[in-house]
């Protein structure tokens, strides 16, 4: 099997694109200040850009700048010096939805790639091969489409038109992410990155002669969640993406944390790797990368539209679901223990799941703890404190050391 598949992890700050390099991305997606959906990331200042590309570049992974927001005038007018400097720093992509800006892109970057956003809400193959024309050479299909029509895609476009789907993480109740509710109540523009999430909100009803006699639309003594969208989960269905033609495997989140964007790039890329070392005919899921996705804190979780309809709202709860705690990082390994910075508190004697970068999970036992003045304490209470770590099984740095809540 030689195709190159493609595990493409998000990147909201520096530390979450070198965690994701770090756990087996094949490339990462990022924005700088301007012109990205996610104002909520940190994102990346220039001299930011330019270390995170040149970490990148130096451990053979890709970097993808989001230029997918639909821009306005005033803004548009600052796109070619961004262009221009992401291009010379040695972005490998950039990610657009607007075709003026893809003109402008192809323009001032011309050496730089052009990928279609999932914002263009490409569905189906006439317009995958117009785009293909005008210079795009990968294309983020919409989520709406199932995995069928994702082949149908696939066998009547160029070979070397690639295809990029999302395969885990939040979903959104609007086609393609074009949402006018957080514009309509918060002013706060959805296709320009600033989405206030109101789909994540309880909502009442009221009778009109009743003001501030609020009805909740279905009873639950936490509210009413109408919008509140599952998180979508394809860890399950590897062999499926892959056999419909996708090349690139996309993980949604460029506002979690390096924690998050680790386990997820980790789980998706150990799946792939076995899927190519299995084979088609062989290949089936290890457990322990099953497990790994509910690791994190996350909503419900389902296939999205891949396989047709499945329900789709969380109603009874807007919450999430948090199984296990991040208690430390290691820093340093060395012959008689490890040196971590503690996270959460947790005791001597607690046996913690460990998920070293780019490797299989495992446990191990506390044995003891000592401080940064080399006394020995019976727990880690204080966060961000700087320990040594006696396990019965070494813990590589750079490990994350995680405790299942009870």
């Amino acid at each position: 099997m030689n195709k190159k598949y493609e595990v493409l992890s998000p990147a909201g700050d520096i530390e979450c694109l070198m965690s994701a390099v770090n756990f087996g991305a094949d490339a990462v997606y990022l924005a700088g200040e301007q012109f990205g959906m996610r104002t909520a990331s940190k994102n990346f200042n220039n001299k930011n850009l330019e270390k995170g590309i040149a970490y990148a570049h130096e451990h053979g992974v890709k970097v993808y700048i989001t230029c997918n927001t639909l821009p306005r005038n005033s803004e548009i007018e600052k796109l070619p010096d961004f262009l221009k400097t992401a291009a010379g720093f040695g972005a490998d992509a950039f990610i657009i939805a607007d075709l003026g800006v893809m003109e402008l892109a192809k323009k001032y970057a011309p050496n730089v790639e052009i990928h279609i956003s999932t914002q263009a809400g490409i569905v189906n193959y006439v317009t995958a091969n117009t785009l293909y024309k005008m210079g795009a050479r990968r294309v983020v299909l919409a989520r709406e489409l199932p995995i069928d029509e994702i082949s149908v895609i696939r066998a009547n476009i160029p070979e070397d038109l690639e295809i990029e789907v999302f395969v885990h993480g939040a979903m959104c109740v609007s086609f393609s992410g074009r949402c006018l509710i957080s514009s309509y109540m918060t002013g706060r523009d959805a296709n320009r990155g600033d989405c206030a999430q109101p789909c994540r909100w309880k909502y009442h009803l009221y009778e009109e002669n009743r003001e501030g006699q609020y009805f909740p639309v279905e009873e639950n003594e936490s509210g009413t969640f109408l919008y509140n969208s599952r998180d979508l989960c394809m860890i399950e269905h590897i062999p499926e993406l892959l056999e419909a033609g996708v090349t690139s495997l996309k993980i949604e989140g460029r506002a979690k944390s390096a924690y998050y964007t680790s386990v997820i790039t980790n789980a998706y890329s150990n799946a792939v790797k076995d899927y190519i070392r299995m084979g088609k005919d062989n290949y089936t899921l290890a457990p322990w990368i099953k497990e790994e996705v509910n690791k994190v804190s996350h909503r419900e979780y389902n296939t999205g539209f891949f396989f047709g309809h499945e329900p789709g709202q969380v109603t009874g709860n807007g919450g999430y679901i948090r199984e296990y705690d991040v208690v430390a990082v290691c820093e340093q390994e060395n012959i008689d223990g490890q040196i971590i910075t503690q996270r959460n508190k947790f005791f001597v004697g607690d046996t913690l799941d460990v998920l070293p970068p780019g490797g299989h999970s495992f446990e191990v036992n506390v044995l003891e703890l000592k401080n940064e003045k080399g006394e020995f304490v019976s727990s880690a209470p204080h966060a961000m404190e700087r320990l040594f770590l006696k396990t019965d099984f070494p813990v590589p740095a750079g490990s994350y050391l995680r405790k299942k809540r009870l």
